[in-house]
């Protein structure tokens, strides 16, 4: 099994974001920014030019810019190409052999390509804490709590966010920064997010963030 078919479906916008059981605050001090698998092979899946790409990449991008002027974390994760059978494991039965040779199949797409100073991490589970050292990057810069984006949101954002949880650090999934199979599929996702960490939105977070700057500077 590869990847199905994605048609377009509208972003969830603030009316829609399921309530949160906790209160934890952004804190830009306290926060990394994990770009979760924006390859152009999982990218391209999407309908091009139409929801719910179009405000994921826009969304994702306007967060990058803030995080770089914040000075926090950076993390792209992504999917080697061309994995043999033997490290895909059980990976490869559920949805094939993975990203091929064809070429820049595994780069990150173009608006969001990693910056000198960013951070790239290979991602051979959906989970990006499983054999990776995101965990260790996070715990050398005294990050504990982790902004996430990207695909796909029942898969590798919400198994991240589960994982970031049961290693005290504080997931905050970005309602309108990720995206998935179809609507039914983000909606579900969000709902189980909540019950781990903070949804919010693209626009509510940047606020957040500026507004924790000024405080902090006046």
């Amino acid at each position: 099994m590869g990847l199905p078919a994605i048609g377009s479906y509208p972003m969830p916008d603030r009316t829609a974001i399921p309530r949160s059981h906790v209160s934890w605050r952004i804190d830009p001090a306290r926060a990394a920014l994990l770009v979760h698998d924006m390859q152009n092979h999982f990218v391209r899946a999407f309908p091009a030019g139409r929801a719910p790409v179009v405000e994921l990449v826009d969304n994702i991008a306007a967060l990058r810019e803030l995080a770089d002027t914040l000075d926090m974390p950076v993390v792209f994760s992504a999917e080697p190409a061309g994995q043999p059978p033997a490290q895909r494991g059980l990976v490869g039965d559920m949805w094939g052999p993975g990203i091929g040779d064809e070429p820049d199949a595994a780069a990150i797409v173009a608006p969001l390509t990693p910056r000198p100073g960013e951070h790239l991490l290979a991602n051979v589970r959906h989970n990006a804490f499983l054999r990776s050292h995101l965990g260790r990057l996070l715990r050398s810069q005294n990050r504990d709590q982790l902004i996430i984006c990207g695909v796909h949101a029942h898969l590798g954002v919400l198994l991240t966010a589960a994982d970031a949880f049961m290693n005290d650090i504080q997931p905050f999934v970005v309602a309108d920064a990720v995206a998935d199979f179809s609507a039914e599929e983000h909606t579900l996702a969000l709902r189980w997010a909540a019950r781990t960490g903070v949804v919010c939105t693209t626009d509510g977070l940047l606020r957040a963030l500026l507004l924790h700057r000024e405080r902090r500077n006046a």
